[in-house]
């Protein structure tokens, strides 16, 4: 009887832990559960000052962050691989209260909880890859330190060390691992207002964002224990905010490309229930001296041509793209390298969408231009609004 009892708490405990991660994953990918935006969290709603390397650290008093990688490397052979590694950090209590806090009696408490996410698209053998952990911030499991002008943010056996020329992703999960040196080729790339990125139709629906676009990349990547060698580009982006989606929006479809002319374009679609994109939609076009230039909703027209349809979610995928700017004379078809490329995270969080490698071909001011780049598709198998 005893040891029935005792699994019933560890099933409790365990239930509870599951509950608590789902609503923190929620926060991280923009929804509060809650229409309305924490008055005791920091808030973003102007420019972001950002200062490097300082930046490149966490912003604890903020509600939600992430260190998202993604790249298209090649090894021998042609063979072909997309990676993406990100690291969500989640704020669970705002820092006000969590000052009105005795001092802890157990040294596993903490405000903050780490959630990573990591994959592999294998293009030449046509399979995809995933990972996810997740630990709490404490005894030293997870979290942030800076040390010698850099930072490394840390979960478990996951790790990126961004120093002031390099970062260096390792990681290391049951089927594939990544040990990947990428050098910046441009300076960090301030979206929105320098930094302040709006994701609403209010000044506090926003977050501070920044990429670095272009790292030439080189390292292993190893799959189901064979080692290969790699080389090729990636794209780092550094977002934090407080704000939770905004009502009436069913999710966002998110672009990065890297164009064979050196010039780089990240745009998002905040898609409404209703069908259309939201006003603050947006986008950035980097050109080749590594120059921002922002790009309205209205600059930029984009058209779903083909889909694919989850066997695993029943979630039906846009996997292929045509888009315009007419005013950089640009038109592009943007191609899922492989249709398969969705996250299915039932281990922590039960969310499910879309993220993965992307080929690109078109014209600029007519002249042919090729590249590479990834894609993220969000509330595809239900708006994020759904319950968890």
């Amino acid at each position: 009887m005893e040891r029935i009892e005792n699994r019933m708490n560890r099933r409790t405990k365990i239930g509870l832990w599951v509950r608590i991660v789902c609503i923190a994953y929620a926060l991280v990918l923009g929804t509060g559960g809650s229409s309305s935006i924490a008055d005791d969290y920091a808030r973003v709603t102007g420019p972001c000052r950002l200062l490097f390397p300082r930046d490149h650290g966490d912003h604890p008093r903020h509600r939600t962050e992430w260190w998202y990688y993604t790249g298209n490397v090649a090894g021998p052979y042609g063979r072909r691989f997309g990676y993406q590694f990100t690291i969500f950090r989640v704020r669970l209590r705002p820092p006000e209260e969590e000052a009105l806090l005795p001092d802890p009696s157990s040294k596993w408490r903490t405000a903050q909880l780490f959630i990573g996410h990591g994959a592999v698209s294998d293009m030449t053998r046509k399979h995809h890859f995933q990972a996810e952990i997740m630990s709490r911030g404490a005894l030293d499991l997870a979290g942030v330190t800076r040390v010698d002008n850099g930072v490394t943010v840390f979960l478990k056996q996951w790790q990126v060390t961004i120093g002031a020329h390099r970062h260096h992703i390792r990681a290391d999960t049951g089927h594939f691992s990544l040990a990947l040196n990428l050098e910046p080729q441009k300076a960090p790339v301030l979206h929105g207002d320098h930094g302040y990125s709006r994701k609403g139709s209010t000044p506090e629906r926003a977050s501070c964002y920044y990429s670095l676009t272009r790292l030439a990349t080189e390292g292993v990547i190893t799959v189901n224990g064979t080692p290969c060698p790699v080389k090729g580009l990636s794209w780092m982006d550094h977002e934090y905010s407080t704000a939770p989606l905004e009502p009436g929006l069913s999710g966002w479809d998110w672009f990065s490309l890297q164009l064979s002319d050196n010039t780089e374009l990240m745009f998002f679609v905040l898609r409404r229930k209703q069908g259309g994109a939201h006003p603050a939609s947006s986008g950035t076009f980097v050109d080749a001296e590594g120059r921002a230039h922002h790009l309205a909703s209205t600059a930029l027209s984009i058209h779903a041509m083909y889909t694919w349809q989850s066997p695993t979610t029943q979630a039906t995928y846009p996997v292929t793209w045509v888009l315009e700017i007419p005013s950089r004379q640009l038109q592009l078809k943007v191609t899922a390298n492989l249709e398969d490329q969705e996250m299915t995270t039932s281990r922590s969080s039960g969310v499910d969408y879309w993220k993965g490698s992307v080929s690109v071909m078109g014209t600029v001011g007519g002249r042919p231009v090729s590249g590479v780049g990834y894609v993220e598709l969000t509330g595809y198998g239900k708006a994020f609004d759904a319950p968890m």
